[in-house]
C-alpha cells in the first residue's frame, strides 16, 4: 500500500469509498501500486498497466493498453477520440465495483500477461496538420521551431490538436502565442 494513495483517499470528495473498494481489488492482484500524476497508478515490473481515474459523473479504471485487452463482454470504453491505446472500465458505486471484481481482476491479469510477453500497442500514424498561423510563426521566430520539432512526438500531437481545435483563426493564434513559452522551454500543453 503506497502512503500517497491512503492520503489520496482520504482527502477525495468524490468517489471515495468506490476508489477504496477499486483499490482493493488491485491490490491482490501481480500489480504495484503507485502515485503518479495526481492519481493512484497501479504497475507491474514498473511497467504502468492501469490508473484510477475520478469524474464528476464516474470513477474509472482505465488501462493503458485497453485496446489490447479481448473485452469480451463489451465494457470497455474509449478513452476519447485521440487515443488509441487507452480504453477504461467506469463505475458508479461500490457495489458496481464489488459486482465486477472477478471480471475487474480477469481484465489486471490479462494486462498483466502483455507486460510479461512485451507486447505492444501498434500505433496508427494520424499525422495532424500545422494550423497555418502555426507556419507563419514558425517562419518569422526559427528559435521556437526548433523548440517544437524537439519536443516527443506526444507533446507536439497535444498542441496540435489543442490550436486545431479552434474554429477561428484568431484563437488558434491566441492559444499558439500564449503556450510559446512552455514549447520554447520544452514543456507539454499540461506539464507545469
Amino acid at each position: 500500500m503506497n502512503s500517497k494513495v491512503t492520503q489520496f483517499i482520504k482527502k477525495s470528495k468524490l468517489w471515495e469509498e468506490e476508489i477504496e473498494a477499486l483499490r482493493e481489488i488491485l491490490l491482490k492482484t501481480k500489480l504495484e501500486e503507485d502515485f503518479k500524476w495526481q492519481k493512484p497508478c497501479y504497475a507491474y515490473n514498473e511497467q504502468n498497466v492501469a490508473i484510477i481515474q475520478p469524474f464528476k459523473s464516474c470513477l474509472a479504471l482505465m488501462f493503458f493498453k485497453g485496446s489490447l485487452l479481448k473485452d469480451a463482454r463489451k465494457i470497455l470504453i474509449d478513452n476519447g477520440p485521440n487515443s488509441q491505446a487507452a480504453k477504461r472500465l467506469e463505475f458508479t458505486s461500490v457495489q458496481e465495483i464489488k459486482k465486477m471484481a472477478a471480471t475487474i481482476k480477469a481484465y489486471v491479469k490479462e494486462a498483466i500477461a502483455f507486460e510479461e510477453t512485451g507486447r505492444k500497442v501498434e500505433f496508427k500514424k494520424r499525422p495532424q496538420p500545422l494550423p497555418e498561423e502555426l507556419k507563419k510563426i514558425f517562419a518569422k521566430k526559427p528559435l521556437f521551431k526548433k523548440a517544437f520539432d524537439d519536443l516527443t512526438p506526444g507533446r507536439q500531437r497535444g498542441y496540435l490538436l489543442y490550436f486545431g481545435s479552434a474554429k477561428q483563426a484568431s484563437t488558434r493564434q491566441a492559444r499558439i502565442e500564449k503556450c510559446l513559452p512552455a514549447i520554447l522551454k520544452g514543456k507539454g500543453l499540461n506539464d507545469r
